[in-house]
């Protein structure tokens, strides 16, 4: 980004610094469309967007001194370095920061930053509820609101949560609403920012400025940052460009209420929401580069899934299986397969960042760049998980040849899952599951009750093994070889691959099937294996 010269204005009695036109920033926007109409399922695409710096604006949603949760004051400190970098690199670009810690306007109504804001004359345009709460849009009726946050979402343990009550107490505080003004470590520019928490003020300075675009960022997504006057739902139904800057917020949301996920897992819950019936997001990274901000405590392995195939409805089961079972210790991010062009998986990018990958596709020749995420990700040694069609995921059907672009891996089953597919028995009888010689030792068999177990679908052709496979479960039918149905492998690149040919919608309302999938991704990701599933509330609280 080239140097940026600036030239001074005299508006009234007020010093403002603008940026000339010809400044440019680079930004990459993530939006979630539906696959197919009702659907109920999305693709979660990035572009790549040139903004004017002078025609932005970077929105600073209450984050406070201050709150009634602890663990919320904890995360905002986490926030403030990143985020004050994100500011001044900003503001020399060119962007206008608008301070916007609500209820606290009395701490600053002697600061020069407060009077900018008064400074613009109303908008022609300015909307008739612009200075009021926006609790619902009706573009958010077309999905269910993701998380619980009835009673707050405060998240702290109950002994801390009364302790830091009795201190807030103790300074003459609030305990339910402590803050007095913006946290210490953003700083504020007297001359060029703006402190505002009046829908208003902020409006009519955007439309003073010509100001398109609108990046909000702060604190917490699920409340202020969607609802404020100056908020994500009332930018984007009056028409600004408007984003969420993804990796600078945070949720209340208690991992004890509904969907019983955690905490973070709960913020990405919020995100998917926006990115699907509100705006789309961007990260801190297309302002600062390097990598996005996580905070300390979030050190979820990132699961990817690769859902694209058109008999065993994976992409039906495999959604709630996941955010019930695994988005307790797990980021979880799926992709499926375009309703429309069969060798296309949109969001694919996202591979880029898994730490493990499980597939479930079944002969796509996709593009050479899609499936060169994949490929990158077995170079780097890194896990790789597959149910029922995965051993085929990528390699096309006898007698067929990709088209124009795209790309196969004809050699994915031996290479990958050390497995040599070659077709099923015939639809019918039902194989009798089993545990491999010298197999029940293993952890992936840890708690998996093989009494009476039987398999759904066509019981695979799969052996002989490659060296190296370690087999795990057998499957039989009568008159017919014995099969493997299980088995797990340390690649030549280092990485664990684990492949079952269980995967059949009935094989999910089988809880041995559900626990050996569950113990297995914990496996693959170096992981201990939990003694109880996600099953109910109380075992999922008991396990955070």
């Amino acid at each position: 980004m080239s140097r940026l010269i600036t030239t001074l204005i005299v508006f009234g009695s007020l010093a403002l610094l603008v940026a000339p036109a010809a400044a440019e920033l680079t930004v990459h926007p993530r939006k979630r469309t539906e696959t197919s109409p009702g659907s109920g399922r999305y693709h979660a695409t990035t572009s790549t967007a040139a903004w004017q710096a002078p025609e932005t604006a970077i929105i600073v949603c209450d984050m406070w001194d201050s709150h009634h949760c602890l663990n919320a004051v904890r995360r905002v400190g986490e926030l403030v370095p990143r985020m004050n970098q994100v500011l001044e690199t900003a503001r020399k670009q060119g962007t206008l920061i608008i301070h916007a810690p609500s209820s606290c306007m009395e701490a600053y109504a002697d600061h020069p930053a407060r009077a900018n804001a008064k400074l613009a004359p109303t908008a022609a345009n300015l909307p008739s509820d612009i200075g009021q709460w926006c609790r619902h849009i009706p573009a958010e009726d077309a999905g269910q609101y993701p998380v619980d946050q009835k009673d707050g979402g405060e998240d702290d343990e109950p002994a801390e949560h009364a302790a830091w009550a009795a201190l807030l107490e103790s300074k003459g505080l609030n305990p339910r609403a402590p803050w007095k003004r913006q946290v210490d470590g953003l700083r504020i520019d007297p001359k060029f920012d703006i402190i505002s928490d009046s829908g208003v003020e902020i409006w009519n300075t955007l439309e003073q400025r010509g100001i398109k675009n609108v990046v909000l960022l702060g604190v917490h997504t699920n409340m202020c940052v969607l609802g404020r006057p100056f908020g994500l739902r009332q930018m984007a139904k009056n028409g600004k460009n408007v984003v969420l800057m993804r990796d600078m917020t945070d949720t209340m949301y208690d991992p004890s209420k509904w969907p019983y996920v955690s905490h973070f897992s709960g913020t990405d819950r919020i995100v998917e929401h926006i990115e699907k019936f509100v705006c789309p997001t961007i990260t801190s990274v297309d302002i600062l580069g390097g990598k996005e901000f996580r905070f300390s405590r979030d050190r979820r392995p990132h699961l990817v899934l690769l859902v694209a195939e058109d008999e065993y409805k994976t992409e039906v089961s495999l959604p709630p299986y996941v955010t019930r079972h695994l988005e307790r210790d797990f980021r979880v991010t799926t992709v499926f397969g375009n309703d429309v062009e069969r060798n296309d998986l949109p969001g694919i990018d996202a591979v880029a960042n898994a730490d493990l990958l499980l597939v479930s596709v079944r002969r796509r020749t996709i593009p050479v760049k899609q499936l060169e995420y994949v490929r990158k990700h077995v170079a780097a040694g890194k896990p790789l998980l597959g149910i029922r069609t995965a051993n085929h995921a990528f390699a096309p059907s006898k007698g067929k040849q990709p088209g124009e672009g795209q790309d196969a891996w004809n050699n994915w089953d031996p290479e990958v899952f050390g497995g040599s597919y070659r077709g099923h028995h015939p639809e019918g009888p039902k194989p009798k599951l089993a545990v491999a010689d010298q197999a029940s030792s293993h952890p992936i068999l840890a708690h998996v009750d093989f009494k009476d177990w039987l398999g759904h679908g066509s019981l695979y052709q799969v052996n002989p093994l490659l060296p190296g496979t370690v087999p795990l479960i057998s499957g039989t039918i009568g008159g017919q070889p014995t099969e493997t149905i299980a088995w797990v492998r340390i690649r030549a690149d280092g990485g664990r691959s684990f492949y079952t040919s269980l995967g059949h919608v009935d094989d999910f309302q089988t809880a041995s099937f559900r626990r050996l999938l569950f113990n297995a991704i914990y496996w693959s990701a170096g992981l201990p294996i939990p003694e109880h599933m996600a099953d109910s509330p109380e075992k999922f609280v008991a396990g955070k």
